[in-house]
């Protein structure tokens, strides 16, 4: 009996806008892998890229819970000997809060090259503006933080 593959074409992928204002950051990131890996889909497949395109706006109001601002800590190397660099979330929040964001849903993600090509449909931005209107961008819902 043979199987089948689901098609996966380009012109049918969908693109997401997702408000993170007031979102918490964990919550956020797993829908938005989820979209992004396509398990949202009937045709899901794990070892196809069948995921649609997810437009963040407003990563510089993300919420973390807890004692995350001053107790998580991001850290990378630069390449060079002795290059590892560390920060606090609430540093990188003021500096660079699009790569929370494409971080948190980035670990989400399968690693290798299958990964790489889901992350590349997931576009940040820090404020409310964003390049990509004429693709119309549908709103997605995504829970909110508690009012604390």
């Amino acid at each position: 009996m043979a199987t089948s593959q689901p098609k996966v074409e380009a012109s049918a992928r969908k693109w997401y806008l997702v408000d993170a204002e007031g979102k918490v950051l964990g919550r956020l990131a797993t829908r938005v892998a989820t979209i992004l890996r396509g398990k949202h889909k009937p045709d899901f497949a794990p070892h196809l890229d069948m995921g649609d395109h997810v437009v963040v706006v407003n990563a510089e109001k993300v919420h973390l819970t807890g004692r995350k601002l001053t107790d998580k800590m991001y850290r990378w190397h630069t390449g060079y000997i002795g290059g590892l660099r560390e920060v606090s979330a609430e540093k990188m929040l003021r500096t660079r809060p699009e790569r929370v964001i494409e971080w948190a849903v980035q670990g989400m993600l399968p690693k290798g090259r299958l990964g790489r090509a889901m992350v590349r449909k997931l576009k940040v931005y820090r404020g409310p503006e964003h390049p990509h209107e004429s693709q119309k961008p549908v709103p997605l819902v995504v829970g909110s933080a508690k009012a604390s």
